[in-house]
């Protein structure tokens, strides 16, 4: 059977029919017969010592898996596609466990549910963190095990036969003695009836026949041929389109406007004042974007009017010279620090960044007088749909949302900020309305990933070893606003991921975090996160302090990975795929860096070329990963490929800065991405091994951008403390 290469409406279809309740101890306790087939509830189990949230309703995730009279297998996808190959190494998992081809195995978006779909790694529904795979690696492949034990008694009862003298391959149930079989399909209602097996014997590593394999990416022919299905791309009937403009200032409001001109346009049909912004809808975008033009608009910027990117930088300084909340500690760094033979300090910084998705933001939303309807891509589909609800006034179940690939997501689709404002709009609107945001409107009223400032002080011994270390950082808490309870002792593990628990060995560590919050400005999750921060500054002070005694950076890094030999390997195996100690050109310098991150070990070497001029091109990135068990080869190579080219990007060009309260930055002129013929020749090595699944969505773009500087300062001389690069220093000669 073929592959239903596109995204389903699950809102409805996946909830019908609910097998009941399961124990987290047996797993899964019940089936049900459902349409003449097999359907499985399975509720995601917690590690150890987490009953309580296992009992607690609000972190009770489920999946579903459903085998028709047809054989066909039916995954109901708790994680959503934004090109990092969710939608085929997932059910990879399920046709392990399942014996089914892979082909066998269609998809259904799950509807928004977070008792049935929460993320068991995040404690809501969404896709983020690097962790679908994570999440999804025991449960689902478990829950392939169990439909195979039940189909398997299923065909041993019929024939009366011992059920270990029965085989499950390719989507049948063989008799070995005789050679008997029945396909799933007529095996499924029977299947549904048998007992629940309380434990299933999952297959080993090496026998897997999936797992491990370049598989071809089941969503990649209706992309290229143009069928697959977007939230831009939707058009429900009746279907206007709208866009708008929005105070350039955060906190502003509108003062007056004159709309004679755009009511002028032909194809606008109605103009739409809120609070804050104006939107334009028209019969197409052409027209909407001519009527907004047309406009007249007069702001009254509100109390951010004079912010500017130092005043921000100046307040997280200034917060920095404070006590902040204790994030790690080991031994007494202090004391330690006042015997150190060699003391090395340094401050960084690194700017706001915007998410510039390839796939302009966007959402249909039709309001009708006792319920709404939402068509969108989102990284989190219970928040759509509860921001929704709450926007019109609405029963939640009154609010239905068809979630749809992503064409980018990079952690701006974990936000409903833009579902809230279709919502209003469509409200005084006759019909269904799509609202598109420019690019324009959407990097300038983004929500940004914060900057950050940083103070570091280090003590070394006689020999250079860092004896003690203490690092304090500023800046804003994301996860302070989108998930409160998260936020605990003035900490979150977002914030401090990358910064404490260290591969390295340092026996005297003080860490400290000052939450500061930009006045006007929200924050998000960006690609890499927390990381995309620590690891940069954790990385280039590490090699401040190899430099400062002299030290081949490589080596001394590795003297302080005794106790972290997945570490050390992947730094080893880098170091030496790149050739790190041959010689280069004048003007070129190679780079390292290492992290672990997302539960994966990585190490990247950057080859960079600094011209006379202060220009920057990285040449080549050679880049060794650890990340545990491997389910497809193929989409963890894109995977960091994708992240290095993201990571080159902010650390060549990105910066979100502002002015008298406005961000400067508008367009792909002054928002500069990574072009083609910019790119480096990319090398990635993986390495083997059977421990579980790390992520992968996110590590490459917090591991290139130190690798980077680092090399930077390899071929020049000058280290950079401060992103992005700025190639007026590097073409002066001054060291920030």
């Amino acid at each position: 059977m073929t592959v239903n290469r596109t995204i389903e409406r699950a809102a409805g279809s996946a909830q019908t029919g609910l097998a009941r309740g399961l124990s987290r101890r047996g797993f899964l306790r019940a089936a049900a017969v459902a349409s003449g087939g097999l359907k499985l509830s399975l509720r995601l189990p917690f590690a150890d010592g987490d009953a309580a949230a296992a009992d607690a309703d609000s972190f009770t995730p489920n999946a579903f898996i459903r085998i028709g009279t047809d054989g066909q297998v039916v995954l109901t996808m708790p994680y959503v596609e934004m090109g990092q190959g969710t939608y085929t190494s997932i059910p990879m998992l399920i046709a392990e466990e399942l014996e089914v081809d892979l082909s066998q195995v269609r998809l259904e978006h799950a509807p928004p549910d977070e008792k049935l779909y929460v993320n068991p790694l995040l404690g809501v529904q969404a896709t983020g963190n690097s962790n679908a795979i994570r999440g999804a690696w025991q449960p689902l492949r478990q829950a392939g095990a169990i439909a195979r034990t039940m189909l398997v008694s299923a065909a041993a009862k019929r024939w009366n036969v011992d059920p270990a003298s029965c085989r499950a391959q390719n989507g049948e149930v063989r008799h070995l003695p005789t050679g008997r079989s029945f396909k799933y399909g007529e095996l499924a209602a029977d299947a549904a009836r048998m007992p629940v097996p309380e434990n299933v014997a999952l297959k080993r590593p090496e026998d897997f026949k999936l797992i491990g394999t370049q598989a071809k990416r089941l969503d990649t022919p209706a992309k290229v041929n143009g069928t697959a299905v977007y939230g831009i791309d939707v058009r429900p009937p009746g279907m206007k389109i709208a866009t708008l403009a929005q105070s350039p200032v955060f906190g502003g409001r509108v003062k007056r406007v004159d709309d004679t001109a755009a009511k002028a346009v032909k194809g606008v049909r109605q103009i739409v004042r809120l609070d804050d912004a104006i939107a334009v809808v028209a019969d197409h975008m052409g027209a909407a974007k001519k009527g907004l033009a047309a406009l007249v608009i007069e702001w009254d910027d509100g109390p951010h009017a004079k912010l500017s990117t130092q005043d921000v930088a100046r307040e997280l300084e200034k917060a920095t010279l404070n006590s902040g909340a204790v994030a790690q500690n080991i031994g007494d760094a202090d004391k330690v620090l006042e015997g150190a033979v060699t003391k090395v300090e340094a401050t960084y910084q690194v700017p706001f960044l915007a998410h510039a998705t390839m796939e302009p933001m966007n959402c249909t939303v039709h309001v009708r007088e006792d319920s709404c309807e939402v068509w969108v891509g989102t990284q989190a589909i219970a928040r759509v749909q509860a921001a929704a609800a709450n926007t019109a006034g609405l029963p939640l179940d009154k609010v239905v949302v068809h979630n749809h690939l992503i064409g980018g997501g990079f952690g701006r689709r974990l936000e409903s900020d833009g579902v809230i404002r279709a919502v209003q709009i469509a409200q005084k609107v006759d019909g269904p309305v799509k609202v598109v945001w420019t690019r324009e409107e959407d990097i300038q009223h983004d929500m940004y990933r914060p900057y950050w400032f940083d103070r570091f002080t280090a003590g070394l011994d006689e020999n250079g070893k860092p004896v003690a270390w203490n690092h304090r950082f500023a800046g804003s808490s994301v996860i302070a606003r989108w998930l409160p309870p998260g936020f605990k002792d003035g900490l979150d593990p977002d914030s401090t991921e990358g910064a404490i628990d260290l591969a390295y060995a340092l026996p005297n560590m003080h860490v400290e975090y000052v939450r500061v919050e930009p006045p006007g400005i929200q924050t998000a999750f960006w690609r890499s996160v927390g990381p995309s921060h620590t690891v940069f500054v954790i990385e280039s002070f590490m090699d401040e302090l190899a430099a400062a005694k002299k030290q081949d950076a490589v080596d001394y890094r590795r003297a302080l990975l005794d106790k972290a030999p997945r570490a050390k390997a992947v730094l080893d195996l880098a170091a030496e795929k790149a050739g790190w100690g041959h010689p280069l050109p004048e003007g070129v310098g190679r780079g390292v860096s290492i992290q672990s991150v997302f539960g994966t070990y990585l190490a990247m070497v950057a080859e960079v070329e600094v011209s006379k001029d202060g220009t920057v091109r990285v040449r080549r990135v050679t880049c060794a990963v650890d990340c545990g068990t491997v389910v497809n080869p193929d989409t963890v190579r894109a995977q960091i490929e994708s992240a290095i080219i993201f990571g080159i990007t902010a650390v060549l060009n990105g910066k979100i800065t502002l002015k008298d309260g406005r961000v400067e930055q508008a367009n792909f002129d002054t928002y500069k991405i990574l072009r083609m013929n910019e790119a480096p020749t990319i090398q990635v090595h993986i390495v083997q091994n059977s421990e579980p699944p790390g992520g992968m969505g996110e590590c490459g773009t917090s591991a290139i951008v130190p690798a980077v500087t680092n090399a930077i300062f390899a071929a020049t001389g000058k280290r950079l403390r401060n992103l992005p690069v700025d190639t007026t220093v590097l073409k002066q000669g001054d060291n920030p």
